[in-house]
């Protein structure tokens, strides 16, 4: 990899660090188009995933390495051989090749992780290196838990391993806890300490769990970093992780700071609503850069300057991310061109079979609603597949009021055979779960269940995320309607598609 000082490499990890939100999982197909979507973007590295985690992320791996062709595909391991050999072999056809391995090096890791000492693991770190480098080039070595490290071990570490062969190193806020002045001075203190940090990028990763990732991202940037480690709408663990769209649009916005990434700043809202829709993750109405409320004003004197120049209130023109100011407002007279232009500016492209069917689907929904936005669209877009599920929704009844017990029937295709029911419940949705469990006999247990709205009015979409417990493992499912009932057994059934299509 070339070094330019004022350059910055994109590192992103929403397909690896961000898809380990749970119910936020994405097949292999969906992985590709997350994949081809970042490299439109104009990021630098995809970490692809942990291929020794799961067969489904060896089998990821495999598959954007092939769909992918100037980005670097990253493979994440520990600092141990066998994971190393299978990220080897999951690598095999890529163009661009990335390992990305390490070790915690916190005393807090070393003592209660490792239970093992400072001298074992600085071993560890530097021939875990020394053995990937027998097979990649590209080595980036992590050293979990940078941010409540010693800073004089840490240069140690990174200095051996440097010598070993990493080219990059990557100083992870593990926990979201460092002040953005800590962060930055520890990133400084490497530039300055580590003998040979010239061979090597630095990287920042930082969390969010105290709200600071992109603050922090940015400081370590600021002093000598030249690659940052983020995901898409800063989703991941917990709080999440740096948002890529914050750091490329804080960097485009201060020419002062004289950096620079390759995104193409108009991908980022179509980018943003296409991890948004295959994730099943909302974006918060007032998030930076891509929340539907990041260009919106209210305010009379807001609304007035911006009127008279859009700078006195605005510092990022809209379609400098994608947005169309022109945007097409989709009715049920709306035609398949209208439909189609509307789904790749939110980066959903469709060829002219798949474009019929979500038409379809795209009329009985506009026949409920005045008008259809992209979040709607989103939803007809990842609801699309279940066609095919082995259990589907026929027809739901439900009758309740107050003073009145809530009764509900329904109807099921199970595999094409019809099955009906009827049950009553403390409440509509729990009639109408009660009824589903009187036909699939299941020791199910349900362990959580959430309603969002997506939009604003009383004939608008809710999206319902269900997590049932069945046999001991955990499955996730999720629906939307404008019956919000209908939304509820509906993302109940995805659950129980979930292990029964297996």
């Amino acid at each position: 990899m070339e070094k330019d000082a004022n350059r910055v490499y994109i590192f992103d990890t929403s397909l690896r660090d961000g898809e380990q939100v749970p119910g936020c999982q994405l097949n292999t197909v969906e992985k590709i188009q997350v994949a081809k979507g970042l490299e439109s973007l104009g990021v630098d590295i995809i970490e692809a995933g942990f291929p020794i985690s799961s067969p489904g992320d060896f089998n990821s791996v495999v598959e954007i390495s092939k769909a992918v062709t100037w980005p670097t595909v990253c493979a994440l391991t520990r600092a141990v051989e066998k994971d190393i050999d299978v990220a080897v072999e999951a690598l095999k056809y890529a163009k661009h090749k990335r390992i990305h391995t390490g070790i915690g090096t916190s005393d807090s890791h070393i003592k209660y992780k490792f239970n093992s000492t400072r001298e074992e693991i600085l071993e560890r770190a530097v021939k875990a290196v020394k053995y990937a480098k027998k097979f990649v080039e590209d080595i980036e070595f992590y050293a979990e838990d940078a941010g409540r490290t010693d800073n004089e071990f840490l240069a140690k570490v990174v200095e051996a391993v440097i010598k070993a062969g990493a080219t990059v190193v990557n100083i992870p806020d593990t926990t979201g806890y460092c002040l953005p002045e800590e962060y930055g001075a520890k990133i400084k203190y490497l530039c300055d300490n580590v003998v040979g940090i010239e061979n090597a990028i630095i990287s920042t990763h930082c969390h969010n769990d105290l709200g600071m990732a992109t603050a922090n991202t940015m400081s370590g940037l600021l002093n000598g970093a030249r690659q940052a480690e983020v995901t898409i709408n800063g989703i991941g663990e917990r709080a999440g992780n740096t948002a890529l769209e914050e750091i490329a649009m804080i960097m485009r916005s201060h020419s002062d700071i004289d950096l620079w990434t390759n995104i193409n700043s108009q991908r980022l809202y179509p980018m943003s609503r296409m991890v948004s829709g295959l994730m099943n993750m909302p974006v918060q109405a007032n998030k930076a850069i891509v929340g539907r409320n990041a260009f919106a004003h209210s305010s009379g004197i807001h609304q007035d300057g911006v009127i008279k120049n859009m700078s006195t209130y605005e510092i990022i023109d809209p379609k400098d991310i994608g947005l169309d100011g022109n945007s097409i407002v989709l009715t049920a007279r709306s035609g398949h061109a209208a439909l189609r232009t509307r789904l790749e500016a939110i980066g959903i492209k469709v060829d002219d079979n798949r474009l019929d069917e979500l038409y379809k689907q795209f009329l009985v929904m506009a026949d409920k609603k005045k008008e259809v936005n992209d979040e709607d669209l989103l939803v007809l877009a990842g609801n699309e597949n279940k066609d095919s599920h082995h259990i589907k929704l026929d027809y739901l009844q439900v009758t309740s009021g107050l003073g009145v017990r809530p009764v509900a029937s329904l109807g099921l295709d199970i595999a094409g055979e019809h099955f009906e029911a009827a049950s009553t419940g403390n409440g509509p949705v729990d009639a109408a779960i009660n009824a589903l469990k009187t036909i699939i006999k299941r020791q199910m247990v349900l362990k959580e269940f959430t309603i969002q709205n997506i939009t604003k009015g009383s004939n608008d979409l809710g999206k319902v995320h269900m997590q049932v417990e069945y046999k001991g493992k955990t499955y996730y499912g999720f629906s939307a309607n404008t019956d919000i009932i209908a939304a509820s057994v509906e993302a109940y059934i995805d659950c129980i598609n979930k292990f029964t299509d297996r």
